[in-house]
């Protein structure tokens, strides 16, 4: 049976970024990976539906800024090379080719204005909340209005859905939903295991798609984490310095 669901069209995104081994949460990382994929109703009727695919994907590598050099810890968890994020376009310029995207599959008009109903989509609440804020920091440049806004963190929705709770917008706090990586999501929801590389972010996008089109079979889809454009950071100095 379909469900009510109130978004037309869902944006799944799984950045990777610069990393150091042993930095937390708190490091300066640059996004390095900009993968989505998008997702829509098959069987939309009168706001009611149950059926998600796949319909489109974006990919770009991005070169850094900040830390041009990759570490070697990076490179072995992403796969991604010195040489793809050399060859990669600034961050700014990516952006603009997102815009053009979501423009293209008629989700935005030209001038960013939003013509139908979508939400941004991913494991954790961390893309978005941090490595996009971060990011935006670092280039000096705003936050898209088109990315702005409260998101779907698809893991506490498992983790909701498979221990029985209601899904809304509710903090993390339980271990379980922190250990709910994108291969133990699919096996608590009985699907076939992770398809391709993990930490390949277009992978890792794809694998959540899966989880995501399972999710839709039972739940209402709709953002539970809400975004702080302004969040700040220890290291975040004037007009985009990464003080050390």
């Amino acid at each position: 049976s379909k469900l009510k669901q109130p978004y037309d069209a869902f944006l799944l995104v799984d950045f990777e970024a610069t990393c150091q081994r042993g930095k937390g949460f708190d490091y300066p990382n640059e996004i390095i990976e900009f993968p989505i994929c998008l997702m829509r109703w098959k069987d939309r009727d009168g706001g009611k539906a149950s059926q998600l695919e796949v319909v489109a994907e974006f990919r770009s590598f991005v070169k850094p800024s900040w830390r041009p050099n990759l570490s070697d810890f990076c490179t072995e968890l992403t796969g991604i090379t010195q040489d793809q994020v050399d060859a990669a376009p600034s961050f700014p310029a990516v952006l603009r080719s997102v815009r053009a995207f979501l423009v293209e599959h008629k989700l935005i008009e030209k001038n960013g204005k939003r013509r139908l109903r979508f939400c941004w989509c991913s494991d954790g609440p961390f893309d978005i909340r941090d490595f996009l804020v971060k990011q935006c920091f670092i280039s000096q440049v705003p936050m898209p209005e088109w990315m702005t806004g409260d998101v779907l963190d698809v893991r506490s929705v498992v983790a909701a859905h498979t221990s029985g709770r209601q899904v809304s917008f509710f903090r993390l706090s339980d271990s379980r939903s922190h250990r709910l990586n994108i291969p133990a999501q699919l096996s608590a929801l009985g699907l076939p295991p992770f398809q391709g590389r993990e930490h390949s972010g277009i992978e890792d996008t794809r694998n959540l798609g899966r989880v995501l089109t399972e999710l839709a079979l039972h739940v209402r889809l709709q953002p539970n984490v809400s975004i702080n454009p302004r969040r700040r950071w220890a290291w975040m100095g004037k007009s985009g310095q990464v003080l050390e």
